[in-house]
């Protein structure tokens, strides 16, 4: 499995989820948790199908222009999705009249979703913890 990269760039307050691996200094990326992608393409198609580049740019809204999705990181994770049985796909035309693959969430779907979801608020909870200072701290 390809590792997925959050890649700071040059404009302010955005990340990159990227796939590609190209001469960019490694000290600037850091590397996602496993499936953090994959909960998020989750996450958008429990709104409605979508097509790839609306996933993406649902994302990139959703996060207030933190996150963007690359690519060389979505369809991967989009084939990864729908061989797990996570999501389906089906063809259908987008809003600029052209052809595209829609993807929707699968009932197994929602239920893995369901069970990340809740695996991540406790990640996010404990890590918080951690990184909250004690009383008597500097």
């Amino acid at each position: 499995m390809q590792e997925v990269y959050l890649r700071l760039t040059s404009y302010p307050n955005t990340r990159i989820l990227s796939g590609d691996m190209s001469t960019q200094d490694v000290k600037e990326r850091l590397a996602l948790l496993q499936g953090t992608l994959d909960l998020l393409i989750l996450r958008i198609l429990v709104v409605g199908s979508q097509h790839g580049q609306g996933i993406a740019r649902a994302i990139q809204e959703t996060s207030e222009e933190e996150l963007l999705v690359e690519h060389g990181a979505l369809y991967p994770a989009l084939q990864r999705l729908e061989e797990r049985g996570w999501i389906s796909a089906k063809w259908g035309t987008s809003s600029n009249n052209r052809a595209a693959r829609f993807y929707s969430l699968t009932t197994s779907g929602r239920k893995q979703l369901l069970k990340e979801t809740t695996k991540w608020k406790r990640l996010a909870a404990a890590i918080g913890r951690i990184l909250e200072p004690e009383e008597g701290e500097g």
